[in-house]
């Protein structure tokens, strides 16, 4: 270590290290620093959920020193992805931000295709909803009180087995979101609705029920997610076989050739046997 007592040594070394620096070191630096890359930037401010299209982003050359490593530099790798945060117009695309599926809020309105309907009836008091017990996925049975204004408590056929998608409180939150308080506690908001998976037919007694009758929602089956579709399979078949009937009674049936010609041949002996009268009778009157 002597050697670092020498003035002349030390004087060279930093004189190298200034090379370095001033050659290696800030060349290097600047370039990084000058050199640009194709990222990919917000158009239009998109929602949580949102489906991403190619009019809602653009590709752009931007200077690529201190790039965040999770931007998205090609569109191919955004369009067709769900928003998973809030994302603002002519704000660097970003991995963490999307997703392969829609946000976990409201995910279940984005598996509909068509076939059924997601319908949202109240629940008209604290029992009425099996006292806020109710989760996505329960497979339930509609009480509609005095049905169809019978006087009769029952559950339709075609409410046997249906499924909850969600249970939602009064300021629109689901059963799995969680309000905090500012005092640092969990918020507990009783469930004003429940969301349920339908058909269309469905949708049309509970629409019914929910403006003129009192419904009241019992637990039937909670757990296995093939389980549960047995039950709704079941109520499918209800349902198939209430529009097989409906339609056997509504279409009337065709009369056979045989009953076609049964009635003809009636209706001519009727005419013969009134004229046969006829005669007699004009007969008798002569004599």
């Amino acid at each position: 270590m002597n050697f670092l007592k020498n003035r002349t040594v030390l004087g060279v070394v930093c004189i190298a290290l200034a090379l370095v620096i001033c050659f290696v070191i800030t060349p290097l630096f600047n370039a990084s620093k000058n050199s640009t890359a194709q990222v990919v930037r917000v158009k239009n401010d998109i929602k949580i959920g949102q489906e991403i299209t190619a009019k809602d982003v653009e590709t752009v050359e931007v200077g690529a020193y201190n790039l965040p490593d999770d931007v998205i530099k090609k569109t191919e790798d955004i369009i067709g992805k769900y928003a998973s945060y809030e994302m603002l117009k002519n704000e660097y695309a970003m991995s963490s931000k999307i997703s392969d599926t829609p946000a976990s809020e409201n995910a279940y309105l984005y598996g509909l295709t068509g076939e059924k309907r997601a319908v949202s009836i109240t629940i008209p008091s604290f029992a009425g909803g099996l006292s806020g017990k109710l989760i996505s996925g329960d497979i339930v049975s509609v009480i509609a009180v005095d049905y169809k204004e019978q006087g009769e408590t029952l559950v339709p056929d075609e409410l046997q087995y249906v499924e909850v998608i969600a249970v939602t409180d009064k300021n629109g939150n689901d059963e799995e979101t969680v309000t905090v308080k500012p005092d640092g506690e969990e918020e507990t908001e009783l469930p004003e609705t429940v969301t349920l998976l339908v058909t269309p037919e469905q949708a049309n007694i509970l629409a019914e029920l929910e403006a003129e009758g009192e419904i009241h929602l019992a637990l039937v089956y909670r757990g296995e997610p093939e389980t549960a579709k047995k039950f709704i399979d079941v109520q499918e078949k209800i349902l198939e076989e209430n529009e097989e009937e409906s339609t056997t009674s509504e279409v009337p049936q065709t009369p056979s050739q045989s009953e076609i010609a049964e009635e003809n041949t009636g209706e001519n002996n009727s005419e013969i046997n009134t004229e046969n009268n006829s005669d007699s009778n004009s007969e008798t009157e002569v004599n």
